[in-house]
């Protein structure tokens, strides 16, 4: 009796032997801690994201997203240039120092065009959605949980792949065996080549009650070379 009231504390306090989770388990889990009353659909926030990179001065980042209208706005400041891109169903506008007449030598000089505003909205849409985002189509969960180690810690993690038509690199999103907090995740172009990176995520930022990683800090995948950190902020409406 008392080996078998052990055992059974045992998988009481330690989820990760107390049950086999599936792939499309694990992400429901996950979303139930970083989205716990399913905002992200009706996600409408401002945040802010300041990027350090070695040798470069701070670029900050005014993002404005409204998911269900697909609204995006995005305001970048580096040194002294100021740009900004606003996607608002299919109109796209692009202004430089406040300017909406950009000499072709200034766009080429910072990459302004509507196919990278386009580009921005994905990355951050994608990104600050994680792991809600998984559920897209196209999205490819694998069903098998596998339980890896990854720079010291034991994580659960899940593979995801995509549709051709929607993206060609292979990820693997590192969760918490315990809270099922995503801590962890990491791309490759080319798996057998050990190229992509990786991206350690630190602390909580909640914007209008999803949890999202205040701290991202890249890597390259075959040196761990750092590549920069990302610092989130919520802002005021």
């Amino acid at each position: 009796m008392r080996i078998f009231l052990f055992i059974s504390m045992a998988l009481v306090l330690n989820p990760i032997f107390a049950q086999n989770l599936t792939g499309p388990e694990l992400l429901e889990k996950a979303i139930e801690y970083h989205d716990p009353e399913g905002y992200w659909p009706t996600f409408q926030a401002d945040f802010q994201v300041v990027m350090k990179t070695p040798n470069s001065s701070d670029r900050t980042s005014v993002i404005s997203l409204d998911v269900p209208k697909g609204r995006f706005s995005l305001d970048v400041k580096k040194d002294d240039v100021f740009y900004r891109y606003e996607l608002q169903g299919g109109d796209c506008t692009i202004t430089l120092n406040g300017n909406v007449e950009i000499s072709e030598e200034n766009r080429k000089e910072h990459h302004l065009n509507c196919e990278r505003a386009q580009l921005y909205k994905n990355y951050y849409t994608y990104l600050y959605g994680l792991p809600m985002k998984l559920k897209d189509p196209g999205t490819i969960v694998h069903q098998n949980v596998e339980r890896k180690r990854f720079k010291d810690k034991e994580y659960l993690a899940l593979k995801v792949e995509y549709d051709q038509e929607v993206g060609d690199d292979v990820w693997y999103f590192y969760f918490d065996p315990t809270t099922y907090a995503m801590e962890v995740y990491q791309f490759f172009h080319d798996e057998s080549k050990n190229d992509g990176e990786y991206i350690l995520l630190e602390n909580v930022q909640e914007i209008n009650g999803i949890k999202m990683p205040k701290v991202r800090a890249w890597y390259y995948n075959k040196d761990d070379t750092y590549l920069g950190t990302d610092i989130l902020t919520a802002l005021e409406p």
